[in-house]
């Protein structure tokens, strides 16, 4: 599929490294991507082996020939920069060092973090700590990757859901190297209504009054399972969700949105399946 080539558009989806973090780029070239996301380890671990000079030398070789023109990460679930014991605030700062220094190494842009859970104390406690550790972090050593803090849906004891919280970590975290990845299926279960013309144009004139459209470095284009305001993080395939088709229409010509990377992360048995996707949202674009 070369679509996405021909327009010019940044479009894509999560890869999985399994093989070796190049084959990420081979699987998104396998069906046309022009972006795409991975994760540079498991994410499921906290620990890691250190990257070798030859899986370094090959990824940024195959990056350097590839049509893909946009990959950035995820880092791991299991950081949590807000949590209240002691122990796992210190692993998390210990990972999301990790995370940036391996991005920094294979050229990676955008590391994109979920911000954190508070477990049982209370969101602004959770908030100050994330961006205190946040400042720590990028105090100790300048990273060259940009960290992009992803809104949430507000499951659970989750911030991050509303853009009042976005706005506070971004204006207190101490560095420059910050931004937002978007993920439309948790604005959507957050509550935030943008399926009509109307209710999409108010949802971003706020967005940008409070947080700043200039702050979205990525868009994760996900439909949700969910109905609006459910609080419930569970990702659809496109058009068979909650959100509705006039949504992504929408998304797909904001010229706001033209140079932004728009990844998926969508259910999938196999990369047909993010294909599928990638074929509905191209099928928008006017």
């Amino acid at each position: 599929m070369q679509t996405t080539i021909k327009k010019n558009i940044l479009l894509g989806a999560h890869m999985s490294i399994s093989g070796g973090l190049d084959q990420a780029i081979e699987r998104g070239e396998s069906i046309g991507c022009t972006a795409i996301q991975i994760f540079t380890k498991s994410n499921r671990q906290w620990q890691t082996k250190k990257l070798t000079n030859q899986e370094i030398t090959i990824f940024l070789e195959k990056q350097r020939n590839s049509f893909i023109k946009k990959i950035n990460a995820h880092a791991s679930y299991l950081i949590n920069l807000g949590s209240p014991n002691k122990d796992v605030e210190r692993k998390s700062i210990e990972a999301l060092k990790i995370e940036l220094m391996r991005c920094d190494e294979l050229n990676i842009p955008y590391l994109v973090l979920h911000p954190g859970s508070h477990v049982n104390t209370d969101e602004q406690t959770c908030l100050k700590q994330i961006t205190h550790n946040i400042k720590t972090i990028y105090k100790e050593k300048n990273y060259k990757t940009t960290l992009l803090i992803e809104n949430m849906a507000g499951q659970g004891s989750t911030v991050g859901y509303s853009f009042e919280h976005l706005a506070y970590i971004l204006k207190n975290c101490g560095t420059k190297n910050i931004g937002i990845c978007f993920d439309t299926c948790h604005a959507f279960a957050a509550g935030y209504n943008f399926s009509t013309k109307k209710d999409y144009t108010n949802m971003w004139k706020n967005f940008d009054n409070i947080v700043g459209l200039k702050q979205i470095k990525v868009i994760h284009v996900n439909d949700s399972k969910k109905e609006r305001g459910s609080r419930v993080d569970r990702h659809q395939n496109i058009g068979q969700g909650m959100i509705g088709k006039e949504a992504f229409k929408l998304l797909m010509n904001d010229k706001n949105f033209k140079d932004i990377p728009k990844v998926l992360e969508t259910p999938k048995d196999n990369l047909n399946d993010d294909e599928k996707n990638m074929n509905i949202l191209l099928k928008f674009i006017k």
